[in-house]
This record gives structure tokens, C-alpha cells and sequence, in this order.
């Protein structure tokens, strides 16, 4: 019973070092700051820190954004996102987001075939339409 407690304990207290702030963030100042706005609805704005922070954008409100931020991740790796934002969305890129599997070559050549193929079905269901179109004719008559 005891190691048990002294193991809970032990993982408690390594638990609450390790979720400790980085003394180096605590302390992070700003080096530099810069923001704008313009009457037309333009703007732009930058900064960094002594930590390793910086973003920057700039845009027209409402209608469009581009910028980019970086950052250092606990395992010290640079994280850096670009993005745009504008009537179709919102669009992020950066090496550390996760993408899309590769498409299988079996989807690829059925999508090929589709593209050639589209007419031909068109053409088929063109006159099958109008073999319908005529018997409907005869029929009335």
C-alpha cells in the first residue's frame, strides 16, 4: 500500500513539472508591433516576440486576409502557418498540418474514364430522350 502511494505521488509530482510554463515564455517580451488601419477598411498588422513568436497580416475587413504566424513547439520544432481567407474560405497551409491520403490509381483511372467517357453518355441518353420523345408521339396519335 505504501508503494503505491509513493508511486501516485511520485508521478503527481513529475505530472505538475512537466506541466510547468516555460521560464523562457513567462519572461517573453515584445519586440516588435505594428498595426494599421486605413479608412477604405485595409489593414495590417505585425509582431514578434523574444520567444519566437511573430505573425503578421493584412487584408481588407470582411473581404479578405492573407498573414502567417510562427511559432517553437515544446519539442523545439519551428511551426510556421501561412493562410488566406476570402469569399471561398479558409485556407491554412504549413508542413506540420495533415493531408490528404494519395488517391488509389484505381479511383484515378475511373475518374479519367468518367471525364472522357461524359459525352458518350450524354449522346446515349440524347437519343434514347428522343426515341422516347417520338414513341410517346405515335402513341398519342
Amino acid at each position: 500500500m505504501n508503494k503505491l502511494l509513493i508511486c501516485s505521488l511520485f508521478i503527481c509530482l513529475l505530472s505538475l513539472v512537466a506541466a510547468r510554463p516555460n521560464e523562457y515564455d513567462a519572461v517573453a517580451e515584445t519586440r516588435s508591433f505594428s498595426t494599421e488601419v486605413k479608412e477604405d477598411g485595409s489593414y495590417q498588422y505585425q509582431y514578434d516576440t523574444t520567444n519566437g513568436i511573430a505573425a503578421q497580416e493584412s487584408g481588407i475587413g470582411g473581404h479578405y486576409a492573407s498573414g502567417s504566424a510562427a511559432y517553437y513547439a515544446p519539442d523545439g520544432q519551428l511551426i510556421t502557418l501561412s493562410y488566406t481567407a476570402d469569399d471561398n474560405g479558409f485556407h491554412p497551409s504549413g508542413n506540420h498540418l495533415p493531408t490528404p491520403p494519395p488517391i488509389p490509381n484505381a479511383i484515378l483511372k475511373a475518374l479519367e474514364y468518367i471525364r472522357t467517357h461524359s459525352n458518350e453518355e450524354e449522346r446515349q441518353g440524347a437519343i434514347e430522350n428522343k426515341q422516347q420523345t417520338k414513341l410517346a408521339i405515335r402513341y398519342r396519335q
